[in-house]
């Protein structure tokens, strides 16, 4: 029977990582801009805004008991008296740990795990965007794992959850869990029909940019977002457009192109 108190946490914190999404436009391995490649999605597309702040996770474990972690590290579990406050992340989430743990939404044979974003927080490089400083919580992404994982060794899972082993909920069933546990999710955007979204670089920027204010703000004006998610329904393909990365492409193959018709070339070296 598992228990997390024999459980191994290292195998734990691998199992429940949240993976890396793909840039919709693949990244150019040489100077880090986007080339002409787009994700390929069918049917519909649902966008959603990229909230800028940091990925926290609720693990909820077989036992019924829970783990706080960042995106990279675990926090706390249920029943420490001292946690790791980094980024203010158990605090925001330990209610929600609360309430999931109470809806039973954990105490299954399955390890679940709730993927939110933290926002909003002084703690926070873009907390300005958002407000006054008040720390919030979206839910972005739910993922089921087998309690018999925990037995594999790290190597396994971690190629496991590279080879994208997660088990995503679809959209429904996110909606649901969020509900459940008294948060919401990240704003819903769009829907639109695969053949709508652009698939070069420069219409795709255009296509962005009446999703470039938060819908999440706490207090006061909107500030801007990192971008938009971009997911198919039942999670099977899932990309990010990050108006960064569009915006620094552009601005590069504006200045080359801005070379090209004074006739400067760019010395070796520079």
């Amino acid at each position: 029977m598992f228990s997390l108190r024999t459980a191994d946490l290292r195998k734990l914190n691998s199992l429940t990582k949240y993976p890396s999404i793909p840039t919709h436009h693949a990244l150019d391995p040489k100077n880090g801009g986007l080339l002409e490649e787009a994700t390929q999605f069918t049917g519909t597309v649902i966008g959603t805004e990229k909230v800028d702040g940091t990925n926290g996770r609720i693990v909820l474990l077989p036992d019924g008991e829970w783990l706080i972690g960042s995106r990279e590290d675990l926090l706390t579990a249920s029943g420490d008296i001292v946690h790791n406050p980094a980024l203010g992340i158990v605090d925001a989430l330990r209610g929600v740990a609360g309430r999931a743990t109470s809806a039973e939404l954990g105490g299954t044979d399955e390890i679940i795990v709730l993927y939110l974003e933290v926002y909003g927080s002084t703690k926070l490089p873009a907390w300005k965007q958002y407000g006054d400083g008040a720390a919030a919580v979206r839910l972005f992404d739910v993922a089921s794992i087998g309690s018999d994982l925990p037995a594999w060794d790290l190597d396994r899972i971690s190629a496991w959850r590279q080879r994208g082993g997660q088990e995503f909920a679809d959209e429904t069933t996110l909606g649901k869990v969020a509900e459940t546990c008294g948060t919401q999710v990240t704003p819903r955007l769009f829907e639109v029909d695969a053949d709508e979204l652009p698939s070069a670089i420069e219409p795709m920027r255009a296509f962005m940019e009446p999703y470039r204010h938060t819908l999440v703000a706490t207090s006061g004006d909107p500030g801007l977002n990192e971008g938009i998610v971009l997911r198919a329904p039942d999670r099977s393909v899932i990309s990010k457009a990050r108006f960064q990365d569009y915006d620094r492409t552009l601005k590069r193959r504006a200045k080359h192109a801005g070379r090209a018709v004074t006739g400067v070339t760019p010395q070796a070296g520079r």
